[in-house]
């Protein structure tokens, strides 16, 4: 299902996101100037009315996008490979020992060369989705690789090296 989610500019304040969930209650997620993000819940017989449910610092609104996007990337991966056959995705650990600790994902080569796709970097607690070649890897990245069982392993194979 497609959630639709307006966007209104707030001069001065911030930009105003809004969707109407399921359970049809319109929640408005406030992302203002210095980086804090106010949530809001809105009044059935009055759309206008909205009542701050959380507030969150620059901080706790990056580390709760965090925790919410590390799940719905792993949930797209599993739909995907439900809906086509012969794909697959798993997580390719980057150990101390790997040849590419402080080298960048493009000098791997792992697409040009398999066929997989890195699409995800999961780095301690923080997610990077959809790296770029430039992106550095370290020890202990779990790399979200997304292909052919055949290429996953070959992409586990080249990072160990």
């Amino acid at each position: 299902m497609l959630v639709e989610v307006t966007e209104t500019l707030l001069p001065g304040v911030g930009i105003r996101y809004e969707f109407t969930t399921s359970n049809d209650e319109r929640v408005g997620v406030v992302a203002l100037r210095d980086g804090a993000v106010e949530i809001v819940l809105y009044e059935h017989d009055d759309p206008d009315a909205g009542r701050p449910v959380l507030r969150l610092t620059e901080e706790e609104a990056e580390t709760m996008a965090e925790i919410l996007g590390a799940r719905r990337i792993a949930e797209r991966f599993a739909d995907l490979s439900k809906e086509i056959p012969g794909l697959v995705s798993a997580q390719v650990t980057v150990s101390y020992t790997s040849p590419f600790v402080g080298r960048t994902l493009g000098d791997t080569r792992a697409r040009t060369r398999t066929g997989a796709s890195v699409v995800a970097i999961v780095r301690e607690d923080e997610v990077v989705a959809s790296p770029s070649p430039a992106e550095p890897l370290l020890a202990g990245d779990a790399l979200v690789v997304i292909g052919t069982d055949a290429g996953i392993e070959s992409v586990r194979e080249i990072i160990r090296g």
